[in-house]
Parts: structure tokens; sequence; C-alpha cells
């Protein structure tokens, strides 16, 4: 694989121009630089949701409301325990920025350290799946395929983290290219052992399942190959630091758990949000999966951004220079912002022709999935701005090592606020999963509404925490 140029030499500050008169710019070409690969690398997870999403559209809709009742919950288990890998990138991106790559391979080392312990954990979720997902209460003909879904993604899990503390530390030292290559390879394998497993081999749900454990692992293996060899053997020594070093393990457990959770309580948030709605049956279940992958075409490419604002952010702190680091922070959240508001509104607009492609034209419900989703994707479109903002701030304040406090308000706003407020406003009385809690009665619309109001609410809150420059005391 050729060089790569980083988005910044070891010890000096990342996307930075001196002008004609003689004052330091933020280079915007620099951040596209970097960006670009990860806003595409970002994309081709939104791509990966699609396609299975497409796929298992193909058998039915309830096996898309079967699949969609626990794939937030798979999801945020685990980016709960993921974070480990993915702070990799903040470590690396600091060490970097401040020229000591040792101990940027370091970091990549306590990640799959980390992720090997956890292996054990997700064998055990994994085999509890048929005693926790009836607790869910979908539909009782869901029940079997969302089980049938639950084991294969589970039993990933570690595999999964081990893949993203890698390709977290080629972002860190700004070799976002290499993370793409191996993504864009980990795509086509799952889109090729889908049609296989799902169709070829007769497996249904679980094969779809099986080839995004699959494919993950074999960019896992990919991706081991290059690190232990070529540029990162001879600059970075990334074979000679293997060995457990405890108190960098203890660091980055510390402070990834934070990165993993504000993520899960999210993404959990989210398992109840959409388990709510599959409980009202399959066409309000199907069009609201369907809906949430679509708008991650515009939440992934905007994590690719974000993404940039940590490496940014991480390598100035790294350089000694936290000033510049609030600059190119804040040039990174702008375009995020702007990213998710233009990409909401086309995505709403091309919605009545996006919907009919993820389900079957011989299932009867297909009608009631496309008219129902038709709606939710305009309401969707109505808070992509303020998710820009939520995602734009969280990835700079992580690149300072600023974790605990976008937790925080994670829990608070997800769990204190948005699935109360989703139970509230789409079910009637009698109808959640609490007897003799009122409730509007609004079915997925009075959810998505929710959602606004609770993504909006974020979105602000970590806009203030980034504004009020309290990540600077902060050091890792």
């Amino acid at each position: 694989m050729p060089a790569e140029p980083a988005i910044g030499a070891p010890g000096r500050l990342p996307a930075r121009r001196i002008d004609a008169q003689g004052r330091a710019r933020v280079d915007g070409r620099a951040i596209v630089a970097l960006a670009l690969p990860l806003f595409v690398n970002s994309s081709l997870q939104a791509v990966l949701n699609l396609t299975d999403t497409w796929f298992i559209g193909r058998i039915s809709s309830q096996a898309v409301a079967a699949v969609g009742g626990v794939y937030w919950i798979v999801l945020g288990s685990l980016l709960l325990l993921g974070g480990v890998g993915m702070v990799v990138q903040a470590f690396a991106a600091q060490a970097y920025g401040g020229g000591r790559r040792r101990r940027a391979a370091l970091a990549a080392w306590s990640g799959l350290w980390a992720s090997l312990a956890l292996v054990p954990v997700f064998a055990a979720i994994a085999w509890a799946g048929p005693w926790v997902v009836p607790w869910l209460g979908l539909p009782p003909e869901l029940r079997e395929m969302s089980v049938e879904y639950w084991g294969p993604r589970m039993l990933g899990g570690g595999a999964a983290i081990a893949l993203w503390s890698v390709l977290s530390f080629f972002n860190g030292v700004g070799h976002v290219r290499r993370a793409l290559a191996i993504n864009a390879v980990v795509a086509v394998l799952n889109a090729g052992l889908n049609e296989w497993l799902m169709f070829g081999l007769g497996l249904g749900v679980a094969g779809s399942a099986w080839a995004t454990t699959l494919s993950i692992c074999a960019g896992l293996a990919i991706a081991m190959a290059v690190f232990l060899g070529g540029t990162y053997r001879r600059r970075y020594a990334s074979s000679r630091m293997w060995r457990p070093r405890l108190r960098s393990i203890v660091a980055t457990v510390s402070v990834g758990l934070p990165v993993g959770m504000s993520i899960a309580f999210d993404i959990l948030g989210l398992a109840a949000f959409q388990a709510m709605l599959t409980r009202l049956g399959a066409v309000p279940g199907a069009a609201s999966q369907i809906v949430m992958m679509l708008t991650s075409i515009a939440y992934m490419p905007a994590v690719g951004l974000g993404m940039a604002g940590t490496t940014l952010v991480g390598q100035s702190i790294g350089a000694g220079d936290r000033d510049w680091a609030r600059r190119v922070g804040d040039r990174t959240i702008v375009l995020s912002v702007g990213y998710m508001f233009v990409t909401g509104f086309v995505l709403a607009i091309a919605g009545p022709w996006l919907l009919p492609q993820f389900v079957s034209s011989t299932d009867p419900q297909a009608g009631a999935v496309i008219a129902l989703g038709t709606t939710l994707i305009w309401i969707g479109a109505a808070y992509q701005f303020f998710d820009g903002l939520n995602i734009g701030c969280g990835f700079c304040l992580r690149g300072a090592g600023d974790t605990r406090f976008p937790a925080l308000a994670l829990l608070v706003l997800a769990w204190g606020l948005f699935v109360p407020l989703v139970h509230l406003l789409a079910f009637a009385p009698g109808e959640g999963w609490i007897a003799g809690v009122p409730g509007a009665g609004w079915g997925a619309v009075g959810g998505w509404i929710a959602a606004v109001v609770y993504i909006g609410l974020l979105g602000i809150t970590l806009a203030w925490r980034w504004r009020s420059g309290r990540w600077r005391q902060f050091s890792l």
C-alpha cells in the first residue's frame, strides 16, 4: 500500500497555513483532505446498514420489523463497550501531535488488549438472547427472527472493537485512507455474504447477522496485517509495542468507557424508541426502521466529519496549542452542521422514491409502510441541524479527552426525557409498556416528534460545553 500523507507532521499544528500578512489561518483544504476519506469511510457504514436492510426487506416487512426491534439494542451493546476501541483515535492523535509515534502504536495495542478481554462478555450476551428478547414486548410473530439476528451479531462484538482500535489508530495519525480501504473491503464482503448466507444457504435473518460478523473478522485480519508491517513497523514500532502495559490499558478503559457509554445511552434510547414503535405493529416498526436507516445517510458521513475534529483537536493539543484546537474544532463543527442540514432535507424530498426500494412489491403492507415512512422522513429532516451540532461538538470534545460530561448529558436527556416522551406521545392509554400511564396516542409520528425534541436539546447542550472551554483542563 503506498505512503499516505498525514494531516500534519508530528509536533506541528495541523491544518495551519500562514497568509501573506504572516497570520496563522485554518487551512480549509487540509481539513477537507482529512475529512473527505473519513466522510466516505462513515458513509460506508451507512451503506452497510442500508445493504442489510435491503436484503432483509427481500424477506418481508415483518423481517425488517423484527430486526428493527433488536437492532439498536445490539448496536448499543457493541458501542457501550466499544468506546475502548474508538478512544484510541484521541490517544493516538495527541501522541502523534507531540511527536511520540511509539506511544501512538501503544494506544492501538491497549485497545486491542481491552477488546480481547471483552470476547467472553459478548459471548454471554449472545447466549442470553432467547431470554432477553421476549422482555422487549415485541409481537409474538417477530420474536423468533429477532433472536436469530441477535446471537451472531453479538458474537462478533470483540472483533468489532478490535477493528475499531486499529482503524482509530490510523485515523489518529492522519492515515485515514488506510481505514477507508479496509472498511470498503468489509462493505463489499458484507454484501456478498448477505446474498450467499441469506438466500444461497437459506439462513434468512440469521444469515444477515453472520454476514456482518464474518466481514468484520476479515477486516480485522487485513487491518492487523497493515498495522504490523511496512511503515508502521519501521516508524511506529508497531510490532514491538504489543506487550500489555497495565497503565496504558487502564487509561484507555477509563477514558473510553464514557465514550462508549455516551454513544450507548443514545443508541439504547433509540433501541427503546424503535422497540416501542415496533410494539405498535409491523407497519410502524418497519417504516421507522427504514427511515432510520435512510437518515443514517446524513448521520454516518457527519460522524466522519466529527472524527476529523477528534484528530485535529487531539493533534493540536498534543502539539501544545489549545487555542488552535479551538479554531480547527470550530471549523469542523460548522461543516458538520451545514452538511446535516442540507442532506436531511434532500433525503426528505427524495423519500417517496427511496422508500419503495426497501419493501417487497408483493408485500401486502408495502403501501402502508411507504405512506407512513414518507411522513416520518420529513420529521427526521427537522432535527438534522441539531444532530450536526451534537456530532461536531461531541467528537471535538472527545479529541480533548472531555468524555464524561457528554456521557452524563446523554444519560439524562436520553433516559430522563427522550424515552419517557416517546412513550407518552406514541402510545394511547393501555397500549404501552407501563399500564396506567397516560398517552397521546399519536403513534409513530409522536415517537419521531419526541426525537426532534431530544436531539435539539442534546445539540444545544454539547455546543455550550464546547464553547465554555472547560475541555481545556483535560489531557491524555
